[in-house]
């Protein structure tokens, strides 16, 4: 039997392709050059010449759009990346090391939870200055805890399987066992957490943005595009609305695709399909 791939996987993959081709596309060509400024073009409405319109310094907003979305995918895969190659390591160290490995990475990450992404990225820009980088470890910081914990409890409930027993009754170390058995099976949990936590990555780094923590001008950014459009809310409100649906877009897109992957990778969500 073959299994049907969810709807809202379809949809998921649509959307986030969408997106990254939209991005992949800016690294080649734009309507305008992003960051140039032509005060005479100043809030025109979409037309021909600008489809979506120029903000208070002229520029095309549809340009800044396709490079924000650009600037906003590098840091959240940024921050996800490193957060997978922090997190999961640790996850499966606390699992395979027994109680006392265990209690030191649920400490460490009690620790990290403490203080929320946005607050750390508060914090770091405090002390070090404002920027991509920042946010990206601040961001990486709280998804390696994240994953930590997630993969832990993952691996734990993997290491009481009785293929696993199998595989220590043939004299297989604990090395050996984590990764040819234990971490293939917990792979897709993973997986779709990393999805999740990249929709929140994208969140945020448009909120710190929004704040002026995040990427810098002159480089677009989605959520300073937004911070810069509320002073022209009433005379200009589709300056608001173009960066709000591009997040949003994004965010739905990322989140469909983690509930999809979900559905069709967890046995327990599993539809069955036709031959």
């Amino acid at each position: 039997m073959r299994r049907q791939l969810p709807l809202s996987l379809h949809l998921g993959a649509v959307l986030t392709l969408l997106l990254v081709a939209m991005a992949l596309l800016s690294l080649l060509w734009t309507p305008y050059p992003a960051e140039q400024v032509r005060v005479i073009a100043r809030l025109k409405p979409p037309s021909a010449a600008h489809w979506l319109g120029t903000d208070h310094f002229g520029r095309d907003v549809l340009s800044m759009i396709m490079v924000g979305a650009r600037n906003s995918l590098s840091v959240g895969a940024a921050a996800v990346g490193l957060g997978l190659l922090g997190g999961v390591p640790l996850g499966l160290l606390a699992a395979g090391l027994g109680r006392w490995g265990d209690e030191v990475v649920a400490r460490l990450g009690d620790l990290v939870f403490a203080f929320p992404a946005v607050l750390t990225a508060i914090l770091l820009t405090a002390a070090v200055g404002a920027g991509a980088i920042n946010v990206v470890v601040a961001l990486a910081l709280f998804n390696a805890a994240v994953l930590a914990r997630v993969t832990r409890g993952a691996a734990l409930a993997a290491w009481r399987r009785p293929f696993v027993g199998a595989a220590l009754a043939l004299g297989r170390g604990p090395l050996s066992v984590t990764l040819v058995h234990v971490l293939p099976n917990i792979a897709g949990i993973i997986v779709v957490q990393a999805t999740v936590l990249f929709a929140v990555a994208i969140v945020n780094e448009a909120a710190l943005s929004y704040l002026g923590l995040g990427i810098q001008p002159p480089s677009p950014s989605w959520g300073k595009m937004l911070g810069d459009a509320q002073t022209y809310l009433f005379t200009a409100p589709l300056q608001a609305v173009f960066p709000g649906v591009a997040i949003a877009l994004c965010v739905m897109g990322l989140t469909m695709l983690g509930d999809g992957l979900r559905d069709w990778l967890d046995p327990r969500h599993r539809s069955s399909g036709v031959m």
